[in-house]
């Protein structure tokens, strides 16, 4: 728009230069002032102006001497110059006008040096938001794994529980059993044994009395051997009962050995079960603490 109205002040500028305008003047204004001040001198400027002066003093000079009245007049008249005011009027808007467009040109230079700037800045901002996007996926999944991680791992801790108060449970009914067990063996042998010594002495004393009654001249028949009962018989009663004695002595000895192995198994169970609990539980503690941070 401002090029556009430039243009339309150049060509009312060549249109009052014209024929049409500046040939009226010549007609009806004086000749003599219309050559001296053109409409040619709205694009001379300031040596225009002091042209025209020089001529209205030439003039004012020459009627002076001539006592001339219409050189006078025509001296007032060229000093006068009928489109000063006009010219001025021009001169003055085109400055304005030029002004406002280096103001405007200064504006656009702004309005671009900003539109580029801000550009830029909607491109950095877009980009961040893009990475902050991307970070938030990230994230997510990270929380996602380390949920599940973590749910995993609590099952894991809670069967690793249920795993060792079973095994505690079993262990402590296993070692009741197995001490009942080498308890009654050891009476069983205290038994036996308290048997065993009472038979002997008893066939022992038989086997005496018997030896004595031999030594008589009329002994009966039926001690002509030492009394020995039922000793013969598969094996003798007294050999019987070294074998349960001997059996149940065997008995206390499996079990104090299956209960020590039992055990030794049950405390090795439990200390790999609390290593293994213990680094389970921290792990837990770690993941849950990294998912908060993540979460905030």
């Amino acid at each position: 728009l401002r090029a556009e109205e430039l243009e339309a002040i150049t060509k009312a500028i060549e249109i009052i230069a014209s024929n049409s305008v500046s040939g009226s003047a010549e007609k009806h204004l004086p000749t003599l002032a219309q050559t001296a001040a053109s409409l040619a001198q709205l694009r001379a400027g300031g040596e225009s102006r002091a042209a025209q002066q020089r001529v209205a003093e030439f003039l004012r000079g020459r009627g002076q001497q001539l006592s001339s009245r219409v050189l006078s007049a025509v001296a007032e008249r060229a000093a006068a110059d009928p489109f000063a005011k006009v010219k001025k009027m021009i001169k003055d808007l085109i400055v304005r006008l030029m002004e406002e467009a280096n103001e405007e040109a200064e504006h656009k230079g702004w309005c671009d040096t900003e539109l580029s700037t801000n550009e830029q800045t909607r491109k950095e901002k877009t980009e961040a938001v893009e990475t902050l996007h991307a970070e938030i996926d990230q994230l997510e999944a990270s929380i996602s794994k380390l949920t599940e991680e973590i749910s995993e791992l609590t099952k894991a801790v809670a069967n690793l529980d249920a795993a060792m108060s079973e095994a505690t449970k079993i262990r402590q009914e296993e070692k009741a059993t197995n001490e009942q067990t080498i308890k009654d063996a050891g009476e069983a042998q205290t038994a036996v044994a308290q048997a065993l010594t009472v038979l002997k002495e008893f066939y022992a004393k038989a086997g005496e009395a018997t030896a004595l009654l031999q030594q008589q001249p009329e002994a009966p028949e039926i001690f002509d051997s030492p009394y020995k009962g039922m000793q013969s018989e598969n094996g003798g009663v007294v050999g019987m009962l070294e074998v349960i004695e001997s059996d149940f002595a065997r008995l206390e000895a499996d079990t104090k050995a299956a209960e020590a192995s039992a055990q030794k198994e049950y405390d090795t169970f439990m200390t790999d079960s609390k290593v293994d609990k213990e680094a389970k539980t921290k792990d837990i503690e770690h993941k849950t603490a990294k998912k908060q941070d993540e979460e905030q």
